[in-house]
């Protein structure tokens, strides 16, 4: 069976302090950091135990910092080793050591990296970048739409190697004028995805059928945003559960949740890199002023 799975462990403690994130400098006790490895280790047991069963592919979406905590590093490295894993991918700010990529399959791992102005020095940031590209590893890197990081985005723009998706997030809670709106998009022409939550209920949503979120305890949901669980990954009680079904949510303003909504095109937009938010091709960037189809 080929299946995606969102994998968020109970890791809450991160090195950045951004002013929009909830998480900022939370630290974890000694105990939740041995809850979290306890947790991401047994999930990582299962996917192994998988082999010529399933054909898998694993984002991890820490609330936290992942990478700067050693077991996701084995963890992600190992992982990318295994057959019938597909593509193994983790959302990060890109502080940590790279030499530990050198241990893993690139052809297999991806990262999903942003970049938090104010929190690290943007060259420290791009050299990290340069690691990722000399190591063969594919990346994406983004940054959140705020008004005063736009010169950092349109800097990385001109910087990055041009195969290098840059992706912008619509600030939660933030409406853009369409003349801000403009000024992303001719950074990132995706960004008429992110710039207002999708309408999606009663739509039909690769989550619960071929895509399932699973939390620390092996509760398996069919994403992040919908609480119902559908049964445990450790029992198997949760594969009954999965069927083609609508999403019960109004909206879905998260990129992990509405790339997946059979009514968006998202799937054939990022063929090969869903997870790690690599587009098929990288489109062509938009003179300032000229107007994107929404999404």
């Amino acid at each position: 069976m080929d299946l995606t799975l969102l994998y968020r462990g109970p890791l809450a403690s991160c090195d950045y302090d951004c002013p929009y994130c909830p998480f900022a400098k939370r630290r974890d006790s000694r105990q939740a950091l041995g809850a979290d490895r306890e947790a991401l280790e047994r999930f990582a047991a299962w996917v192994v135990s998988r082999e010529g069963e399933d054909r898998l592919s694993v984002l991890f979406t820490p609330w936290g910092e992942g990478l700067v905590r050693s077991w996701y590093r084995r963890t992600l490295a190992e992982l990318s080793h295994l057959p019938h894993v597909r593509r193994v991918a983790i959302q990060t700010n890109l502080s940590c050591r790279t030499d530990w990529l050198e241990r893993a399959d690139p052809s297999t791992l991806a990262l999903w990296c942003t970049f938090h102005p104010g929190q690290t020095p943007y060259e420290r940031f791009t050299a990290k970048c340069r690691d990722l590209t000399a190591l063969g590893v594919r990346y994406s890197v983004g940054i959140v739409g705020l008004p005063e990081h736009l010169p950092h985005a349109r800097r990385l723009r001109a910087e990055l190697p041009e195969h290098v998706y840059l992706w912008v997030n619509a600030a939660e809670g933030r409406a853009y004028t369409d003349e801000e709106a403009d000024r992303w998009t001719a950074v990132d022409p995706l960004f008429p995805y992110s710039r207002h939550p999708h309408r999606s209920a009663g739509l039909p949503c690769r989550t619960g059928e071929s895509v399932v979120s699973v939390d620390g305890g092996g509760t398996v949901r069919r994403c992040h945003f919908v609480r119902e669980p559908l049964g445990n990954l450790y029992d198997g009680s949760w594969r009954v559960a999965l069927r083609p079904r609508p999403c019960p949510l109004a909206v879905c303003d998260c990129h992990i949740g509405y790339v997946h909504l059979e009514s968006l095109p998202l799937y054939d937009v990022f063929a090969g890199g869903v997870l790690e938010r690599i587009p098929a091709r990288v489109p062509p960037r938009l003179p300032d002023g000229a107007r994107a189809v929404p999404g």
